[in-house]
């Protein structure tokens, strides 16, 4: 019976892979312009919910797909590659599918569970402003009776408008972190679009505003992030975003190649008669290229490592520390390295032509704004100093911690 419901889920995942690109295609239609005119992609959302790839990693006897890590994050890719703010606002929900996934089950994890089982797709919200530090969470849980009641605004609550359910963090009234997770349609819960970033502008990443929201005993849990699954699933959530730099750097290279083709001439002094044939130009968009297929390379190698410290804490191996540790420090290395050659991407790609690649029809600019907006999710300059902390010391405290440096 398990081999039978085993190869189903394979077919039904080679099936769900194989409709991806005509999939991704249709969610970056008019994309570009839909950035302009800042038309948040909520139709783009229903396309992918009809895909079934939300329990991609959900295994099969809970009605998932099965698929690794190397198969989510080439999901997002090539997301990215056509539409960057879809994939990246779908981060909050794989890192709670890998969360459920590798976690002690739970009456909490199994209602989760069960409610991506049916299709919901997850959003949420951890951070406050204006607190002394990022991280820092002063909106708390007041007991109201048998079960509570929180008031407060998040900010960076990515994907949440497009979302069914919320994870947010808080305060318990012990003065511990803990997460709830609620129904976006809860009374007292709104989603503003007031992000004012200037990449990754159709993310919903903006406020949350919780005005005296009922919060139910049973949608309250811990926080774990120094567990192995909690330390893996930073080094998870930081690969998704390194996933949506790898499909936007593609798509860098797919409107070179179109802009080249269709727009573009050789300069006044090119003896080429078109600016396909244009020597410079073709060493252009052959750098392109080659960045392109290291960063997918990197992304690769690093999802094949998580994929690993995944099925180690799974199978409860005895190698699974280290295996977590690993993760954390090649995903570290690969961020700092792909933010590197996906910004000199796009920058570069200004270079296929004059000024005329500049003109807001084409909208070229978003590509290095969403890059660089992603890159400015975290220190990268920390992140190069905790890697030579551990290469010349062998400390450790930033990669073991289960947050986000």
């Amino acid at each position: 019976m398990q081999v039978s419901q085993d190869s189903a889920a394979r077919a039904k995942l080679q099936a769900a892979l194989a409709a991806l690109p005509g999939l991704a295609q249709a969610i970056g239609e008019d994309a570009a312009q839909r950035e302009v005119r800042r038309e948040l992609p909520f139709d783009r959302f229903a396309l992918f919910r009809e895909s079934g790839l939300s329990v991609l990693r959900f295994p099969a006897e809970w009605g998932g797909l099965g698929g690794s890590l190397e198969d989510l994050f080439h999901v997002i890719a090539t997301l990215a590659a056509h539409e960057s703010n879809v994939a990246h606002a779908l981060r909050i929900h794989f890192d709670l599918t890998e969360q459920l996934l590798l976690s002690p089950r739970s009456a909490f994890n199994d209602t989760q569970i069960e409610r991506v089982r049916q299709g919901a797709i997850f959003g949420g919200a951890s951070t406050e402003l204006g607190t002394s530090r990022p991280g820092e969470i002063v909106t708390k849980l007041v007991r109201d009776g048998a079960h509570f009641r929180v008031s407060g605004k998040k900010y960076y609550s990515t994907g949440t408008a497009f979302s069914d359910y919320a994870r947010i963090n808080v305060q318990d009234e012990n003065d511990e972190k803990v997460s709830i997770v609620i129904p976006v349609s809860r009374e007292g819960l709104q989603v503003i679009d007031d992000w004012d970033g200037m990449g990754q502008r159709m993310t919903a990443s903006g406020s949350l505003v919780l005005d005296n929201v009922q919060v139910f005993a049973d949608e309250i849990a811990t926080r774990g992030y120094t567990s192995l699954a909690g330390r893996h699933g930073s080094a998870v959530r930081q690969l998704h975003l390194v996933s949506v730099a790898a499909g936007i750097v593609r798509n860098i290279v797919a409107d070179a190649r179109r802009y080249v083709t269709q727009y573009g001439r050789p300069v006044l002094h090119s003896p080429a008669p078109s600016a396909r044939e244009d020597g410079f130009v073709q060493q252009v968009v052959g750098d392109l290229a080659a960045h392109s297929l290291s960063i997918d390379a990197l992304v690769a190698n690093n999802a094949r490592t998580l994929d690993r410290s995944a099925n180690a804490i799974h199978s409860g191996a005895p190698d699974a520390e280290e295996l977590v540790l690993e993760g954390a420090l090649t995903t570290a290395k690969t961020q700092l390295v792909v933010s590197k050659l996906a910004l000199f991407a796009g920058e570069r790609l200004f270079e296929i032509g004059g000024a005329s690649a500049t003109g807001r029809a084409h909208n070229f600019d978003r590509h290095w704004r969403n890059l660089r907006t992603i890159f400015s999710h975290n220190p990268l300059l920390h992140k190069a100093r905790v890697i030579g902390d551990y290469e010349l010391n062998g400390v450790t405290t930033h990669l073991t911690e289960g947050r986000v440096f």
